[in-house]
């Protein structure tokens, strides 16, 4: 395990294969946060879950962006992340802070359901995740 799975800082753009993880509503109404940016990289408006241009959806959040997901209901979406991103060694996937934003959950509780992120090569994973799943690791830049 390397440090170079750790993304710190904002991510501001991006390359060609790369695509950016984050924390998104039931609703998929990308309006704040991590999924506004994610607009700009092909987040679609209604679509809370997924692939979407050069950006992966993760629900953390209900339809009506009032109540945090339990993370027994977000676990299965991070699962299904992970599984997708093995199965697209092509693309470059930087899993964000997903869901210690507007969802308020905090690393130490979101972390562990990235944690078979850690085996995966093509998952870089942001520096408050990666410091809860590997605590003696020093950050380093994505590129």
């Amino acid at each position: 395990m390397t440090t170079s799975k750790t993304i710190t800082g904002m991510i501001n753009k991006l390359g060609p294969n790369e695509v950016f993880v984050f924390g998104s509503n039931l609703g998929g109404r990308h309006g704040a946060g991590a999924a506004r940016l994610a607009c700009e990289w092909g987040a679609v408006w209604g679509n809370p879950v997924g692939l979407q241009g050069q950006t992966y959806a993760i629900p953390t959040v209900d339809a009506n962006v009032r109540k945090t997901l339990p993370l027994t209901e977000i676990q299965p979406y991070a699962t299904e992340f992970i599984n997708f991103a093995r199965s697209h060694p092509e693309l470059m996937f930087l899993l964000t802070d997903v869901g210690c934003g507007l969802a308020g959950l905090h690393a130490e509780d979101v972390a562990p359901l990235f944690s078979a992120a850690l085996e995966v090569p093509n998952i870089r994973i942001h520096h408050k995740l990666m410091t809860v799943l590997c605590p003696s690791t020093s950050p380093s830049h994505p590129n």
